[in-house]
């Protein structure tokens, strides 16, 4: 019998564990196939999905971090430009009056409607009746009117007078003007009391003073400056006074101010005034007179300015009837610390026309002139402006004035002494030395006082400065006790000059004083009380010879506002 023999491959334990290894791989592959093969027979593409958790993310940028210390802080204080302006709200004083008249209308323009009237009566036969009206918003118009009366009656014979006094003012606003314009009516009367009642008995027509004042006037200027930085402000003014039956002067007056800036600091200014005047009188003894004066200028001037000083240099051509003159006109004023100390320094000059017109508002008991000669004027001057503790303000200033044509009033002592005549110094000095002080605490409380040495020297036609003030003193007060109630007060004091009597004799003035106080208290919005004691003193002083003011006199009244 045949058979096969089997051969075996003797292995050692080694061996045997290589080819197990061997078998269960080859069978792991194998298996895997046989079973995707039987699952999907029909088709003949293979498909792997592949399943991952992993996500792709950016990482952040590093922030760069600076350890450098810092720089040191900056103490300096910036020089800022702007200036905070003084609270001040009433800017200057004025000397009381010496007769029992009303405190005069403020001519400022006021916005918005506003309507007042205002009466009252007091001794001495005092009727008083104002009133005051405002329309328009400011913006593209406005108009204002004012009007008072007054009068009275003292005990001396004739010694009465009447005020009757009208003003509108308007302006209307343009794109780039202000086109404004106004009109002005006065009617004084008085009387030429101031004679020796023993002697002389007059009738009331023929020392009567009757002046009627009428004056238009109208004007252009630009609110926007161009592209070349001009400012206007072109005006005319035209004027008729009368004297009752003894006078009448006809004035024009044509001013045409121009200003143009280069950069911040300099500036260019020109004036040209034309001022013509034509004088007539009336029943005139011996001979009636007719004459015109008239004052031709041109003013240019250079301007430097910075916030620490401020200089103006110019000259002042000027015509006096023909006659050629010039004038200085150089100030300046530097500051040394913001709004509390300044010095001011100049050398000005200026012609002032004496006018009948003007020189009657001075002394309304003046006779009729045959001549005018106007008065030119040249001061030098220095002075110091100061802000103390912000409600103070102080002002002193001392200036040497030289006048030509200086005109001196003096009694008419060639007849009854009762009318002033003018006495003409042809050139006289002046040692003049002013101070003012205020204390103002926004608008509830506001004094000021004020005084005012003059010293004439080196006069070659008159003796004697005659009826000149060598001391003045004034001030006054205002305070508003509670929203309801407004107190207020004012001094007057001069010390005592010299007049002429006849024979030549000079003699002094006694001095004079005059205290005066008011209040006014608001019932509500629409009516208010006040009352005005003046002359509080009784002193019956004499600022012009023989003419006495009033003694003690009151005057009380209600107003009422719509």
């Amino acid at each position: 019998m045949k058979y096969k023999r089997k051969y075996e491959f003797p292995m050692n334990r080694k061996y045997r564990v290589i080819a197990g290894v061997c078998l269960l791989s080859f069978a792991y592959c194998i298996l895997p196939q046989s079973g995707f093969a039987q699952k999907d027979t029909l088709k003949k593409t293979t498909t792997i999905d592949i399943t991952s958790s992993y996500k792709p993310v950016l990482r952040n940028a590093v922030k760069i971090n600076f350890s450098a210390s810092p720089a040191n802080p900056d103490t300096t204080q910036p020089d800022l430009m702007y200036k905070v302006p003084a609270q001040n709200l009433f800017y200057a004083y004025q000397p009381v009056a010496s007769q029992a008249i009303d405190l005069e209308q403020d001519t400022n323009l006021y916005l918005g409607s506003r309507i007042f009237v205002k009466a009252g009566f007091g001794n001495l036969t005092t009727p008083y009746l104002g009133f005051g009206l405002s329309i328009g918003d400011g913006k593209k118009s406005l108009l204002n009117a004012y009007g008072s009366y007054i009068s009275s009656k003292g005990k001396i014979k004739y010694q009465d007078y009447t005020q009757v006094n009208l003003r509108a003012a308007g302006s209307y606003f343009g794109a780039k003007n202000e086109f404004y314009g106004g009109i002005e009516a006065r009617l004084h009367n008085y009387n030429l009391y101031g004679y020796d009642h023993t002697l002389h008995n007059y009738t009331k027509d023929s020392v009567r003073q009757q002046y009627t004042d009428l004056s238009v006037s109208a004007g252009l200027r630009n609110t926007v400056i161009g592209e070349y930085g001009i400012r206007y402000d072109p005006h005319i003014q035209i004027s008729q006074f009368n004297l009752r039956n003894k006078l009448s002067e006809t004035s024009v007056v044509v001013t045409a101010p121009v200003s143009k800036s280069f950069g911040e600091a300099f500036a260019f200014n020109a004036e040209a005034r034309a001022d013509f005047t034509s004088y007539a009188t009336k029943n005139l003894s011996p001979g009636n007179v007719n004459f015109s004066n008239t004052v031709i200028q041109v003013a240019p001037s250079l301007v430097f300015s910075t916030p620490t000083l401020s200089v103006n240099g110019g000259i002042i051509p000027t015509w006096d009837n023909g006659k050629f003159i010039w004038l200085p006109n150089v100030y300046a004023e530097a500051r040394i610390k913001e709004n509390v100390f300044m010095f001011q320094a100049g050398w000005v000059g200026r012609v002032t026309k004496n006018t009948f017109r003007n020189l009657s508002a001075i002394n309304p008991y003046l006779a009729p002139v045959t001549s005018q000669l106007n008065t030119s004027e040249t001061e030098y001057y220095g002075g110091i402006k100061a802000t103390l503790a912000k409600h103070f303000n102080l002002n002193a200033k001392v200036g040497l004035v030289n006048y030509k044509n200086l005109p001196f009033l003096i009694n008419d002592t060639a007849t009854d002494n009762k009318a002033f005549v003018i006495s003409n110094e042809s050139r006289v000095n002046n040692l003049r030395v002013h101070g003012d002080i205020s204390y103002i605490s926004q608008e509830k409380f506001t004094a000021t006082a004020g005084i005012t040495l003059n010293g004439y020297t080196l006069m070659k036609n008159n003796a004697r400065a005659w009826n000149t003030i060598p001391l003045e003193f004034n001030a006054s007060l205002r305070w508003w006790a509670m929203k309801q109630i407004l107190l207020k007060a004012d001094f007057y004091a001069f010390g005592g000059g010299y007049y002429l009597e006849k024979g030549n004799k000079a003699s002094l003035f006694k001095p004079g004083a005059d205290l005066s106080a008011g209040a006014e208290f608001k019932i509500n919005k629409t009516f208010s009380a006040w009352i005005d004691v003046n002359n509080i003193l009784n002193n019956k002083y004499e600022r012009w010879h023989n003419y006495p003011v009033y003694g003690l006199n009151l005057l009380g009244g209600v107003k009422v506002n719509f």
